[in-house]
């Protein structure tokens, strides 16, 4: 199976800043708003690790905040790549909640244990190491900023194509309480109820927050082949908890403890089947929200953990900082790969994985220069296993029960790193920033691969009436270990591989202040992705070397008047020893199937991103976004070869209006958007499945009591009911004459997953103080 293959449970990941105070803003701060005077609004961004306003930050972003967040009813990170040139923010394959994230092409479609993102997730700058649960529901979110491009100086690795941050509020001090509730399309039903009180006044007060989310599938299982299945596909039902404590000490002195936890139960997705069965009776369906499975439909993935902060301001210049995390996950997820109800080609897969991190700021601000530095550790253990029952094919052409590639592994990570960046005065207009981060990782990782013939799934309880094999092996691993070393001959895997990477990433730039409102800036700047072994090896293969990324951005930052924002972008980058499986032999025959991980391309991109913000009126204020790229392929020893950029268009484009409507019940507030995505390929090195060019509509209007305790809103999504390829599996051959032919498994697995169809959908809520 290669890099196209699988994806995991991604569903609850940052519900952690999911929940807290979901209050959206009132009245009086509408009337305060700038923009609301018909001037453009002032925005504050975090993208250096430190307050600034967006116009003055030197780094292609986006950023978008609460009262824009509610105005458009966006619900779900996916719906934020909309407002973000060159970005890619889908949910994928075999979950509501798998996130494929790219940002200029550049990211990691596979989320199997061991790999790396290219995107890194930060959430309050807490790094969340693993994809899973990334497509998260936004609630208590102040703002969410899209840092295109390499952010290796202050971010880290795993930042080659760029960050998205969560800003979460920071509590008032005020006793108040919140409660939302949602309906809508699909039988949608959402409630959610956030709060503070102060436990002590003006220095400890304590937030919570609840949600519970749930709809009904957009599609359903036709066919099943378990018994007393939940046969609802693209369903939603999950629910998610916080608390919080905040300690203002002295004037001086900030600590925060977080908690979360989610528990995700949506069913398992199940793919639309672009080609009819070969082997048994599952025809195209009618919709592509319905499928066929013979796996169970229930899917889960569990999240919990807790985070810190201390920020102590020690002089008027110079703030000290501590972050900390300490995060476990655990997902068992059911994923049909062919899609039909006989076991073609199933794959049911667990994961687990825990992370601590700790970093350590030192900032300073003064005298004509900012400097912001720090030290980072993170310690990380993600493991995981999947059963590729190609249950068919091994009664027809072995003759045996059934067929079974298991693999087994994990994939440990130590990493520590120390960072700064600088940005000193050279002239009254001329300024420098200078960055460099040193990181030094070391991996450790097992892998247990193997065949195995019988059906075989994870757990005992997988199948009902379904007992798991005798362990052939200790630790119940009933394939042999294939990468670590088995000292004692038993089986078992005592030594784990080990290699370590180190790595020096600088960023340099120079910005010009032509005048108070216009700005130009030239950078270079490097990021990597981290180095890894194949949790799919076969042999006990090397590791291989980190992915690195060369990027040069030449930008302007400008506000013409009170009325006209354009900030525009022009970047190029060398994207270096990228990371792909290889497959030897004939990729049909499941005894004959390897696999091995190599820096096996490089390629070169150059493009363009720009965004603009015209306040017409008071009342009205007009937006647009646009983004191009150009891709090279460079070198190209990929096994398949590459042929183009996964799920990154050449162009996108969004165009925005909005509409301030004063009345006696309260201001009410309409919103537009028409968004563009040209034709793009799903896998970088398969053209079998594509999509073509599409637009989607949405629109919006919100409304807000004069006192500000009553709110609603009504959005529309997808209006006109654009079907859109987001994910997919591509397991045919192709013949000379253009037909296809089985390919792994015996038939035709040409499968495709879709973003969300028309929907519509009403939030009412009320606030208390």
């Amino acid at each position: 199976m290669n890099s196209n293959r699988f994806s995991v449970s991604l569903c609850a990941l940052a519900v952690t800043s999911a929940l807290a105070v979901a209050l959206p803003a009132t009245a009086q701060e509408a009337a305060d708003d700038e923009q609301a005077k018909g001037k453009l609004e002032r925005i504050e961004v975090t993208a250096r690790r430190t307050v600034e306003t967006l116009q003055e930050v030197p780094v292609a972003i986006t950023s978008i905040g609460a009262a824009e967040l509610q105005e458009n009813g966006i619900a779900v990170l996916t719906e934020v790549q909309q407002f973000s040139p060159n970005t890619t923010l889908q949910m994928s394959r075999g979950t509501n909640s798998t996130l494929t994230a790219f940002i200029r092409g550049v990211g990691q479609q596979d989320p199997l244990w061991g790999y790396e993102p290219g995107v890194g997730i930060y959430i309050d700058d807490v790094y969340i190491a693993r994809p899973q649960g990334a497509v998260l529901d936004l609630l208590d979110v102040q703002r969410i900023e899209v840092l295109r491009g390499p952010q290796g100086t202050l971010y880290g690795k795993n930042t080659i194509g760029g960050a998205i941050k969560y800003v979460t509020k920071k509590m008032t001090g005020d006793t108040n309480f919140n409660i939302e509730g949602t309906v809508g399309s699909y039988s949608q039903r959402d409630a959610k109820v956030t709060g503070q009180i102060p436990l002590v006044e003006d220095k400890l007060y304590f937030g919570f927050g609840y949600a519970n989310l749930n709809r009904d599938g957009y599609g359903e299982y036709l066919q099943s082949a378990l018994p007393n299945q939940d046969r609802e596909n693209y369903n939603k039902d999950l629910w998610a908890a916080r608390a919080t404590l905040e300690y203002q000490a002295t004037d001086d002195l900030f600590i925060r403890v977080g908690w979360d936890k989610t528990e995700d139960d949506s069913n398992a997705k199940g793919g639309y089947r672009l080609l009819p069965s070969l082997l048994t009776d599952a025809p195209v369906p009618d919709s592509v929200y319905d499928s066929y499975t013979s796996l169970p439909t229930w899917n889960k993935v569990e999240l919990e953990g807790i985070n810190w902060l201390v920020n102590w301001s020690a002089t008027d210049d110079l703030e000290i900082k501590y972050i900390g995390s300490s995060r476990e996950g655990y997902s068992p997820t059911n994923i049909d790969f062919d899609n039909t109800a006989l076991d073609i080609f199933d794959v049911p897969a667990e994961y687990k994985d825990e992370n601590t991190t700790h970093e350590f700021q030192a900032n300073y601000f003064g005298g004509g220069y900012k400097l912001v530095s720090g030290l980072y550790f993170y310690d990380g253990e993600s493991c995981g296993n999947f059963d590729a029952v190609l249950g068919f094919l091994g009664r027809a052409a072995f003759g045996v029960p059934g067929l079974t590639r298991e693999v087994t592994g994990c994939n440990n990570s130590e990493s520590w790193a120390v960072y700064a960046q600088g940005s000193f005065d050279l002239t009254e207009k001329l300024s420098m920033t200078v960055g460099a981060r040193y990181t030094d990782e070391e991996k450790q990782a097992i892998v247990n691969n193997g065949l195995v013939f019988a059906n075989v799934y994870p757990q005992d309880d997988w199948i009902p009436g379904y007992d798991r094999p005798d362990a052939a092996f200790a630790n119940d691993q009933i394939v042999p270990p294939v990468l670590g070393t088995d000292t004692n001959g038993d089986g078992v895997i005592d030594a784990p591989a080990v290699e370590s990477w180190s790595r020096f990433t600088p960023r340099f730039g120079l910005e010009y202040q032509y005048s108070d409102d216009v700005m130009f800036f030239a950078s270079y700047s490097q990021g990597f992705k981290s180095g890894t072994f194949n949790p799919r090896a076969t042999i006990n293969e090397p590791g291989v070397a980190p992915e690195v990324v060369d990027s040069f951005e030449l930008g302007m930052k400008s506000d013409w008047g009170e009325n006209l924002r354009a900030n525009i972008t022009l970047f190029s980058y060398d994207h270096k020893d990228r990371q792909y499986i290889g497959v030897e032999g004939n990729s049909n025959d499941p005894t004959a199937l390897d696999q091995r991980l190599r820096n096996a391309a490089a390629t070169e991109a150059d493009g363009i991103e720009a965004d603009f913000t015209y306040v017409a009126t008071e009342n009205l204020t007009l937006n647009a976004s646009i983004g191009y790229i150009d891709f090279e392929i460079v070198e190209n020893n990929a096994i398949p070869p590459l042929i183009g950029l996964a799920s990154t268009p050449e162009f996108t484009y969004n165009l925005a209006a909005t509409y301030l409507l004063e009345s006696d019940m309260g201001p009410f507030v309409f919103n537009a958007n028409y968004y563009y995505r040209d034709d793009y390929i799903l896998f970088e090195t398969s053209d079998l499945i594509a999509q073509d060019g599409y637009g989607m509509l949405n629109f919006s209007v919100t409304w807000e009591h004069e006192d500000g305790q009553w709110y609603a809103g009504l959005h529309g999504k997808n209006l006109t009911d654009e079907e859109y390829l987001v994910g997919g599996y591509d397991f045919v051959t192709r013949n000379e004459d253009g037909s296809y032919g089985p390919g792994l498994g015996g038939d035709t697995t040409l499968i495709g997953y879709y973003g969300d169809p028309r929907t519509v959908h009403l939030t009412v809520g009320y606030r208390f103080w």
